[in-house]
């Protein structure tokens, strides 16, 4: 218990000491940060040192490109594609302009609590689908049981990650005004319900708010107080 304690104060003092990031380079160069005591990815739960995986810590085997497998990558959770294509700015020039031009753009797409470690190969094949579930039983990428449909263009993530998928959704939908389909909603109330909130998602919630200066409040309440320095 002490020796939890500790680790979080450390987390929350190295937090402190960071500022929200403006752009998705400066997001990603934070979220290494965020993440160094607990390098965990997410759709698969493999460890990882550096951008390396440990592939054989989560049983993973690469569908079709181990080099990209090999590395992480930082993934949106909600999709940098589905947050643009509900903004003017992708119709006049794509993300390159709503990057540059479109500040609530800007700050979804460096959104800490919307960015994750993942696993390349698994970003790269999750691209901009919307997650489901999926009567597939897991086996493109050895033990990980992440589903990717690519002819419906749907996804299916593990259970422990489902809920903090759908507070997420919520969140990013309530901060910047994106809409989501209601078979979405009705899937993420679901998974809201079924997968409550734990001990490790309502950490990285108060990590994360310690460098954004504010939590997902779907998560839960945050205590910006020992945020200070």
């Amino acid at each position: 218990m002490i020796r939890s304690i500790l680790l979080l104060c450390l987390l929350f003092s190295a937090a402190a000491h960071a500022t929200a990031p403006r752009t998705f380079n400066e997001a990603k160069k934070v979220a290494w940060k965020l993440y160094a005591t607990h390098p965990v990815e997410f759709y698969c739960g493999c460890r990882y040192q550096g951008n390396r995986v440990d592939l054989k810590s989560c049983g993973y085997v690469p569908r079709k490109t181990p080099q990209r497998a090999a590395r992480i990558e930082w993934e949106h959770i909600v999709p940098a594609w589905v947050i643009g294509h509900q903004r003017q700015c992708w119709q006049k020039g794509g993300r390159k302009n709503c990057a540059e031009n479109d500040p609530t753009y800007q700050r979804a797409e460096a959104d800490l609590h919307n960015l994750v470690p993942s696993i390349g190969e698994v970003n790269g094949d999750r691209s901009n689908y919307s997650f489901a579930w999926l009567p597939q039983k897991p086996s493109q990428y050895g033990a990980c049981p992440m589903v990717v449909d690519f002819k419906a263009r749907k996804a299916m993530p593990r259970q422990q990650i489902r809920g903090m998928i759908a507070r997420t959704y919520f969140y990013m939908s309530d901060r910047y005004g994106l809409r989501l389909a209601s078979q979405d909603r009705k899937l993420y109330n679901a998974w809201n319900r079924q997968y409550p909130v734990e001990a490790w998602e309502r950490n990285r919630n108060q990590r994360v708010a310690c460098v954004m200066g504010y939590g997902n409040p779907f998560v839960g309440k945050v205590d910006m107080s020992v945020c200070k320095r």
